[in-house]
């Protein structure tokens, strides 16, 4: 049984499976071994600028000659350079977060590249679909990182419901059994990302990625909500005083200075107690370091496995 969705085709992939583009945490290194292995690597822009995300664009291309893709945070003070970036490069799948990336989707088409951009309601897939997008991201608020209010179950379907372009389903998603149930919604696709934190090719600090294997199902916390720009972490002394801080009224510019840094603490520097431990609630799930290229077929294989099932015990 082969496991190919409409969206392999679109994309030039062998197997429906995205890596998300985690800031800091997406690099090259992770991108094009997870393209190797037959997804879609996706570099994770963050707020870098430009000649920094360039680096890893021109070190993915130097790993694979297979497509990988760019996740844009449209609130990035650097988004109009990093749109210049993409488009010489020619990268062939973008991926948009915190924003609307309708005056850039001319462009990207322009020169072939997939627009993909991460919603988390009706109204905004739809309004994303008129602008002419190949795809979207319905992501639950299981995911890590920056997350919307509604959960995957139910966000998925709805999204498969209003719009008429492939769906990838994204938050909580770890394994054979999450995928097959995406797919049941109606999801092409699906997007991982806190389980390949811990692939051998992430270049994350080591303590980063024992934290994610050692955290336990109610072991991640919601931060920011004040800020309207809600965050999943998991919970230790930055968690706890951001949760203080805000309780304590402060304002949203304050928040934003206090968290400044702390995400590339705790990549870079292994700081898990002061840093920002960004990870969503599949953590729980994830058990060990491995090559992208063993996640990818474990998920397959869990995936195949678990259909075979429904169908002896359904058909």
């Amino acid at each position: 049984m082969a496991l190919k969705t409409s969206l392999c085709e679109i994309l030039g992939i062998e197997v429906p499976i995205l890596q998300g583009g985690m800031a800091w945490v997406a690099t090259g290194e992770l991108a094009a071994a997870v393209s190797e292995a037959g997804g879609l690597g996706i570099i994770g822009s963050g707020n870098a600028p430009a000649a920094v995300l360039e680096v890893e664009i021109k070190k993915a291309k130097q790993l694979t000659k297979k497509p990988f893709g760019v996740n844009i945070m449209l609130l990035s003070p650097f988004v109009d350079e990093v749109v210049d970036l993409l488009c010489r490069e020619e990268v062939r799948v973008v991926t948009t977060g915190a924003g609307n990336p309708g005056k850039y989707v001319d462009r990207f088409k322009a020169v072939g590249t997939k627009v993909i951009p991460v919603v988390s309601s009706v109204a905004l897939a739809k309004r994303l679909e008129r602008l002419g997008v190949d795809a979207m991201i319905a992501e639950g608020m299981e995911a890590g990182g920056h997350i919307g209010d509604l959960t995957t179950m139910v966000l998925v379907p709805q999204i498969v419901d209003a719009v008429s372009v492939p769906v990838i389903a994204a938050g909580g998603i770890a394994d054979g059994r999450g995928a097959a149930a995406a797919f049941c919604l109606g999801a092409q696709g699906i997007q991982l990302g806190t389980r390949f934190i811990c692939a051998d090719e992430c270049t994350v600090h080591d303590n980063y990625k024992k934290q994610v294997i050692k955290a336990k199902d109610r072991d991640t916390a919601v931060t920011g909500r004040s800020t309207g720009h809600p965050v999943r972490v998991l919970y230790n002394k930055l968690a706890r005083e951001y949760e203080r801080f805000e309780k304590e009224g402060a304002t949203p510019e304050q928040l934003e200075q206090f968290g400044a840094g702390k995400l590339a603490a705790a990549v870079r520097e292994g700081d898990v107690v002061n840093g920002s431990v960004m990870a969503g609630q599949s953590a729980a799930m994830v058990r060990k370091e491995e090559p992208a290229a063993a996640i990818i077929a474990d998920i397959i294989e869990g995936t195949k496995q678990v259909i075979s099932k429904l169908k002896e015990k359904f058909c």
